[in-house]
């Protein structure tokens, strides 16, 4: 068996190893400090190889961003979507297993969308705006859940859902540069009680 033949099927693809090798890298050193070469020579391909499906490095963190938030939105679909569990649950266990990636971590992982978002927003507009698409999906998706709990009766018709989704959002955001910053999960405790007084029926 040659050594292509014995990696796990989803590194078989070459695009898809590039990509996931770079976000391997860049979450542990960032998108500017990290050299194309670099990623190169983990994913264990040709120059050639990475033009061929990217036209620069930038392109590349726009593809990154969108396979991320791709597979995120997969996920927090299947999560707040299950109406076997009542609204209010969903979302606390969506902010609850946020904060659960970070105590895992030691505080040293965050999700790679705030961990660009203020490293590329100035340095890529592309990036940026794929930043920013995928951040809008979030929200939506916590808005939509909220709306459900709206219709089922379980929260105030009043309160404005996307104004409300876009708050709890920003609120884990800088929740979670400060846990990064301080290696100390407070203040992603605090966003958390914070979240439960507000989605509080």
């Amino acid at each position: 068996m040659n050594k292509a033949e014995s990696r796990p099927e989803q590194y078989q693809d070459t695009r898809e190893r590039i990509l996931l090798t770079g976000e391997q890298l860049i979450r542990g050193r960032g998108f500017s400090a990290l050299g194309l070469s670099e990623i190169l020579a983990a994913a264990e391909v040709p120059k050639g190889s990475f033009y061929h499906y990217f036209q620069s490095k930038e392109g590349f963190g726009v593809a990154l961003l969108e396979r991320y938030f791709d597979d995120y939105h997969a996920r927090a679909g299947a999560l707040l979507g299950n109406r076997a569990v009542p609204v209010r649950s969903r979302l606390l266990t969506y902010f609850s297993n946020w904060r659960q990636v970070a105590a895992d971590s030691a505080c040293h992982d965050v999700c790679l969308a705030v961990k660009l978002a203020a490293e590329v927003s100035d340095l890529s507009e592309p990036m940026r705006l794929a930043l920013d698409r995928g951040m809008l999906r979030i929200t939506t998706q916590i808005a939509e859940c909220l709306r459900a709990a709206q219709a089922e009766g379980s929260f105030p018709a009043s309160t404005d859902a996307q104004e409300l989704a876009e708050s709890l959002y920003g609120m884990w955001v800088g929740a979670s540069l400060l846990t990064k910053t301080r290696r100390d999960l407070r203040p992603l405790d605090l966003a958390y009680r914070q979240t439960e007084a507000l989605l509080h029926s």
